[in-house]
């Protein structure tokens, strides 16, 4: 079976896409017509990382380029564990995964994870009731692929129903060593112009076995790339993605939208299948105050940080309630009004908190017969802890500078603890 698998993942790919990154990734004709179709075209008009362009000007790349790179290094994948072994796949799963990781952005909100927190559905599962209707269903079926096996290895929200073989497929595709994190951490850098996303794949793909529960496994010689991996995300981050003005712009649309939801201007649905475009212009043309933030961002005008402090669980565990953010906001304004005097109205101050930020570590060093986190690797659970409380930063926006002092801030009971 795994030669059959081969021989259908090495022939008739003949259709050339050149990729700034990967060089010519090939497709087979009816795998080329996805990438022209209506759903998939509207990742043409989403950049990867929103508004990281304000800072990065580089980084205009989109989440379409992306999962044409995603879909890259899933075939090479496929190819190297088929080549070592995997002798449980067949040539429709396998179609199936290509296809899966070509479209596993589908359903993507519009302005990177702008609308992440926000109370809307998630990505992954609209993305499996997109390539469930047409006329994706029908395509996806021309490859030789499975649309029902497609669309769940993208929503892995849904019960995989002991399929072992679904199982496998979702482990390749989100993990520490997936072609999504491969493809966004070197290309994110190559774009920002940072040195700290580049991986070596060619060397972390030879270091990789098929196991059928488990999805891959590593030797110990590869756990310095997935400690690269890891220590890159960690960087990707502190300098890229949480960068204090892309938090800024994040924190304004997303503000703006939450208001926009609570009031009932606009319903969840409203924000589907939108790009950057048409979720800008949606906005522009409602008559609501708070989506004048967007305005502003697409301007430049972003608000500036006024205070940022470590995040801790004790005193801060009730901003991670979104929906509740803006009484804390209002409250902060009024208690620096009462210190200060100075005059803040609770719309021009945004309080920001980056979602929790995962480390996978769920892969297995077969010659040393341990999980990563038991192996020889130095990065331990309590490293992997240390990444992500100094990643979990609160950062107070304000429309403009001001200086709010930490005795402010530290006096939670009378903004946070309402």
């Amino acid at each position: 079976m795994g030669k059959t698998v081969l021989s259908v993942l090495q022939r008739g790919f003949s259709v050339p896409i050149r990729d700034s990154l990967w060089g010519h990734i090939y497709l087979t004709p009816e795998l080329a017509a996805l990438t022209v179709s209506p759903p998939f075209m509207r990742l043409n008009r989403i950049f990867q990382l929103g508004p990281a362009y304000c800072v990065y000007p580089g980084a205009t790349h989109t989440r379409a380029g992306h999962s044409i790179g995603v879909y890259y290094l899933s075939r090479r994948l496929l190819i190297n564990l088929c080549e070592r072994g995997a002798s449980w796949l067949n040539p429709q799963g396998a179609l199936s995964f290509l296809c899966a990781a070509l479209f596993h952005d589908l359903g993507h909100f519009p302005y990177a994870h702008s609308l992440k927190e926000l109370p809307l559905a998630d990505h992954e599962k609209l993305g499996g009731e997109i390539i469930m209707t047409e006329p994706l269903k029908s395509l996806i079926g021309k490859t030789g692929a499975d649309p029902a096996l497609t669309a769940a290895i993208v929503d892995k929200t849904g019960d995989d129903r002991g399929n072992g073989e679904l199982v496998f497929f979702r482990r390749l595709l989100s993990g520490v060593l997936d072609p999504d994190k491969l493809d966004y951490l070197n290309r994110d850098a190559r774009y920002c112009g940072v040195p700290y996303g580049a991986q070596d794949v060619d060397f972390i793909y030879s270091r990789l076995s098929p196991h059928r529960e488990r999805g891959v496994e590593i030797d110990s010689r590869g756990i310095p790339s997935v400690e690269s991996i890891l220590f890159s995300k960690y960087l990707m981050y502190r300098t890229v993605y949480w960068h204090r003005q892309i938090r800024s712009a994040t924190a304004m649309i997303k503000t703006a939208l939450l208001a926009g939801l609570k009031k009932g201007v606009i319903v969840p649905e409203d924000l589907y299948n939108l790009d950057d475009q048409g979720l800008f212009s949606m906005m522009g043309e409602k008559n609501f105050a708070p989506f004048s933030l967007a305005g502003l961002v697409q301007d430049g005008k972003l608000f500036t940080q006024a205070a940022s402090f470590p995040f801790d669980g004790e005193k801060h565990e009730a901003l991670r309630c979104i929906k509740n953010r803006a009484l804390h906001e209002e409250a902060l304004a009024a208690e620096i009004r009462r210190v200060t005097g100075k005059n803040i109205p609770g719309e021009s101050l945004i309080i920001d908190l980056g979602e929790r930020v995962s480390f996978e570590t769920d892969l297995f060093v077969r010659d040393e017969g341990a999980s990563f986190g038991e192996s020889s690797s130095a990065f331990k659970e309590g490293v992997l802890a240390a990444f992500v409380n100094s990643l979990q930063m609160v950062r107070i926006f304000t429309a403009e500078p001001v200086e709010i002092s930490m005795d402010v801030l530290n006096n939670t009971e009378k903004w946070l603890n309402l």
